[in-house]
């Protein structure tokens, strides 16, 4: 197995010195990568992404161009992060307190996104913190995700509800009697009250 190159940063980037960046991954143009963020080996920062303060990023990661990872996000390895895609961290937003007076970093607590390993955000979609999103999930384009997202699942829509089972290939299982089978690997899952393992 061949060594890993070191990151690579292109110069319109913006990482802050204090983020650790793994062997292999690449952050691109207009990209900002915040302190004490940790991003793993082989990952792919887009164009113009966000990655918040204190955000831990697992190995072979995509976070897709403007994407938005804001802290204390959590992405597992190989996680997926489409282009657009938010991870918010606020429950209440608000500007301003009831007074009136611009809200301090100190008047609020962080909420975050778990995002659990081989899961895919889609293009444009808002995980609605605090959320988790399972194992090998996947979130359709456009999706407002605001509970937790079991694994294995594929849900759409606003509010984002369940609307089939994806294996770890990213296609939708077929249903054939008892069994869940991907169509291209052909890996067998069953259901067991909710949950889907496999066979």
């Amino acid at each position: 197995m061949q060594p890993l190159p070191p990151a690579r940063v292109l110069p319109s980037a913006d990482v802050d010195e204090r983020a650790v960046l793994g062997e292999g991954t690449t952050v691109w143009h207009l990209a900002q990568v915040r302190e004490y963020a940790q991003i793993g080996r082989e990952c792919v920062v887009g164009r113009s992404a966000y990655v918040g303060s204190g955000v831990v990023v697992g190995d072979r990661c995509k976070i897709q161009n403007l994407a938005l990872v804001y802290e204390p996000a959590e992405l597992q390895d190989g996680v997926f992060i489409g282009p657009g895609a938010v991870l918010t961290n606020d429950l209440h937003p608000r500007a301003i307190n009831a007074d009136g007076s611009a809200k301090a970093a100190t008047d609020w607590t962080a909420v975050g996104v778990l995002v659990k390993r081989g899961a895919a955000i889609g293009a444009r979609a808002v995980c609605v913190a605090p959320v988790t999103v399972g194992a090998w999930a996947t979130v359709a384009a456009g999706a407002v995700v605001t509970r937790d997202v079991p694994d294995f699942a594929l849900v759409a829509g606003v509010p984002a509800r369940q609307v089939g089972w994806v294996g770890p290939a990213g296609r939708k299982l077929e249903r054939r009697g008892d069994l869940y089978v991907c169509p291209v690997t052909s890996d067998e899952f069953i259901e067991t009250e909710g949950v889907l393992s496999r066979a």
